[in-house]
């Protein structure tokens, strides 16, 4: 059974699954392994240190598919910020066809991808975020639950309220995002109103995903409780897997009075990729999300969303047809 949506319609895939984009993690292997196994992967821009480094990672990956794929571009204030303009043109000039959007302010981006025939999806926290991606011209949008990896936002509202209210108001596809890892959540996804599901967390737990196999295994022995909440007294909430540099961020928080500076040592991302590759899962932070609960393995990409949309099909004509009298 094909499960169709305007999700899978609008973006040319077999199955209404997506891999966002994730700092050090959306790279050829696992972006490619995403689409050829039929669902939507985003190379991440960023972790491409230039811009003419994301155009090689581009060509890289259509070395590995002929599928679908597309690019993030996460735009986030900064003292010096990275060049942007450049690295929208690339993936312009490389001829990518759909762009994952997130951050700040992304109008200029939107307006300019928009006019070169890219279809735009934008990655929001709130409903209010989402109609204003709507009204700025985007194609989809992506909405995320508080038990999401990353940034969740401020709001602290869970995606089984999240995701109705936004369905309700927002006209244009949408995709569920934070605590989806298996078929139960695909479907649940579906019956809320959404189009299809983001994965990121359950992404780095296979065997494309190019960090160190001790994270793998980090996410299958922890459980839903293994994140922490930095950031919070920052008003910049960050969901990471909690390990002894989160719990320490934490603590400098809780005593009050924090500032960014203070924490900076222990949260930059040049430590955080350090640990991806060298395997030691307390050198730095690391995001993951809730979802961690509902991880038990580490399968090859296919192998996962061969699963999910198996048993999403046993679970849609089996349990709940059989639930219609």
């Amino acid at each position: 059974m094909a499960i169709k949506t305007r999700f899978t319609e609008m973006f040319g895939v077999e199955h209404p699954i997506a891999q966002g984009g994730m700092q050090w993690v959306g790279t050829a292997p696992l972006v490619s392994a995403v689409a050829n196994a039929g669902a939507l992967g985003f190379l991440t821009a960023l972790t491409q240190p230039t811009p003419e480094e994301l155009t090689r990672e581009i060509a890289r990956t259509r070395d590995l598919t002929d599928k679908p794929f597309g690019v993030n571009l996460t735009i986030l204030p900064a003292i010096k910020p990275p060049p942007y303009a450049e690295y929208r043109a690339a993936i312009i000039e490389a001829g990518i066809k759909i762009v994952e959007t997130a951050g700040y302010k992304p109008q200029e981006h939107v307006d300019d991808l928009k006019a070169h025939g890219i279809k735009v999806i934008h990655k929001c926290t709130a409903v209010r975020h989402a109609l204003s991606a709507e009204r700025m011209g985007v194609d989809a949008i992506s909405i995320d639950g508080f038990e999401c990896a990353g940034h969740p936002g401020e709001d602290d509202i869970p995606g089984l309220v999240l995701i109705p209210v936004a369905a309700a108001k927002v006209k244009i596809p949408m995709i569920a995002s934070g605590g989806f890892g298996d078929a139960r959540g695909l479907v649940a996804a579906l019956a809320l109103g959404a189009d299809g599901v983001n994965m990121g967390t359950r992404f780095c737990a296979t065997q494309e995903a190019p960090i160190h196999d001790n994270f793998k295994q980090a996410m299958v022995a922890n459980d839903e409780r293994a994140t922490d909440l930095i950031f919070r007294t920052l008003h910049n909430t960050a969901r990471v897997a909690r390990n002894a540099v989160s719990q320490e961020v934490v603590a400098i928080e809780r005593a009050g009075g924090a500032k960014f500076e203070d924490v900076a040592h222990l949260v930059k991302g040049v430590r955080g990729r350090e640990g991806l590759l060298n395997g030691d899962t307390d050198h730095g932070v690391w995001s993951a999300g809730m979802v961690q609960g509902l991880i038990h393995d580490v399968p090859t990409v296919r192998e996962l969303i061969d699963r999910i949309m198996s048993e999403a099909e046993g679970i849609i004509r089996g349990r709940l047809a059989g639930m219609v009298s």
